[in-house]
C-alpha cells in the first residue's frame, strides 16, 4: 500500500501544477479572494457545482468569468430574473408547420460552463429546472433526453436572502450543490491594490487560456487515484452523521437541527477532501483537508431548528461545534 501511495503522491505533485497557471491568470484579475478562487479548483477536481453568496460588489460573478476564460472550455452567463422561463434555461421544441415537425433549440444550459448569476432571482420553477442537468449531467426536451458536455459545471452566485427580490432556493437543489461559499469583503490592503488595478475606464485585463479541458479531466482521473485511510473514511461518515444524531457523540445539538446533512454530504465531503489533497500536491488525505473544507460542504445542508434561530445560531456555528465534538484520527 505504501508504494503505491508513494506512486500516485509522485503523479500528484507533478499534475497539480496546472493549479498554480490557473491561480496565477486568475490573480491578473483578481485581488487576494484565495479562498474562494481555491474553493473553484477544488469544485473544478471535484466535479461538483458551487454557490457563492456574499453581497454585491464582491468579484463572484467576475472570478467564475475569469475561471472560465483560463479554461480552454465553452461558457455561457444566465442571468437569473424573476421573469426567466425554464425553457429559457434548458431549451425548448420548435414546430415547423412547412414540415410538420419539432426541432429541438437547446438552452444555455448545453456549455460546459454555467454561471447562473444572482440564482436566487428567479422563481422555483426556474430554480427547479436545473435539478436534472445538476445531478443527471443530462436535460430532457419534449420526449428526448440529451447529455450535457463534459465537463459541466454550474457555478452560482447569489445575494443574501434577507435582500428584497429574492426567493429561497428549494432544499432539493441546494443539496446538490458540492460547496457554498460565504464570500467576505477583502482586506484593506487589498482594497487598495484593487483601486489601484481597477479604478481605470479601460476594460479589464485579458485572460489568457492557460489549462484545458483534457487537462481538467485527467487531473480528476487521479483525484480519483488519491487514497483515503479507513479511519478517515470513518471520520467524515461520523461528521455528517452526527449532524443527524448530534447525541452519538455526546453533543447537545439535537434542539437546534432540524434536519442533518444527507448521505450526499458524505460522498461530497470525501471526493472535495481528495481535490483539496490534489491542489496541496498530496496523494493522501489528511484530517485536515476534511476539516478545511467541510464547513463549505455541510453549511447549506443543515437546516437549524426555530430555538436556534431564536439563539441566533446559525448552520456555521453548528458545523464548528460538530467538528470540535468529533474525535480527530
Amino acid at each position: 500500500m505504501d508504494s503505491a501511495v508513494s506512486a500516485v503522491n509522485d503523479r500528484v505533485r507533478d499534475a497539480a501544477a496546472f493549479a498554480y497557471r490557473l491561480r496565477e491568470e486568475i490573480g491578473t484579475v483578481i485581488v487576494g479572494q484565495r479562498y474562494m478562487v481555491d474553493r473553484l479548483l477544488v469544485a473544478l477536481l471535484a466535479n461538483g457545482h458551487v454557490l457563492l453568496e456574499g453581497v454585491p460588489g464582491l468579484a463572484k460573478t467576475t472570478a467564475v468569468k475569469t475561471l472560465a476564460q483560463a479554461i480552454r472550455a465553452t461558457f455561457r452567463r444566465i442571468q437569473f430574473t424573476p421573469d426567466l422561463l425554464p425553457a429559457d434555461l434548458v431549451g425548448t421544441l420548435i414546430y415547423n408547420p412547412r414540415e410538420g415537425t419539432f426541432t429541438t433549440k437547446k438552452g444555455p444550459i448545453f456549455a460546459q460552463l454555467v454561471l447562473a448569476d444572482e440564482i436566487n432571482r428567479a422563481p422555483a420553477k426556474v430554480q427547479s429546472a436545473l435539478l436534472e442537468a445538476m445531478q443527471e449531467r443530462q436535460v430532457t426536451i419534449g420526449d428526448e433526453t440529451h447529455p450535457l458536455p463534459e465537463p459541466f459545471l454550474v457555478l452560482a452566485t447569489q445575494n443574501p436572502i434577507e435582500q428584497e427580490g429574492t426567493y429561497p432556493l428549494p432544499e432539493a437543489q441546494v443539496d446538490r450543490f458540492m460547496l457554498k461559499l460565504r464570500v467576505v469583503y477583502p482586506s484593506r490592503e487589498e482594497e487598495r491594490q484593487i483601486l489601484d488595478r481597477m479604478a481605470v475606464t479601460r476594460s479589464e485585463p485579458v485572460v489568457r487560456p492557460v489549462v484545458t479541458t483534457a487537462e481538467i479531466l485527467d487531473a480528476r482521473a487521479l483525484v480519483d487515484e488519491i487514497y483515503v485511510d479507513e479511519k478517515i473514511k470513518d471520520y467524515i461518515v461520523t461528521l455528517v452523521t452526527t449532524t443527524r444524531d448530534p447525541a452519538a457523540q455526546g453533543l447537545e445539538l439535537a434542539p437546534l437541527i432540524q434536519y442533518g446533512a444527507s448521505p450526499r454530504a458524505t460522498l461530497a465531503l470525501t471526493l472535495a477532501a481528495k481535490a483539496n489533497a490534489f491542489l496541496a500536491g498530496r496523494g493522501y488525505v489528511t484530517p485536515q483537508d476534511v476539516k478545511t473544507i467541510g464547513p463549505d460542504v455541510l453549511r447549506h445542508r443543515i437546516i437549524v431548528s426555530y430555538e436556534a434561530e431564536a439563539e441566533e445560531i446559525d448552520a456555521d456555528e453548528i458545523v464548528r461545534r460538530v467538528f470540535d465534538g468529533v474525535p480527530v484520527p
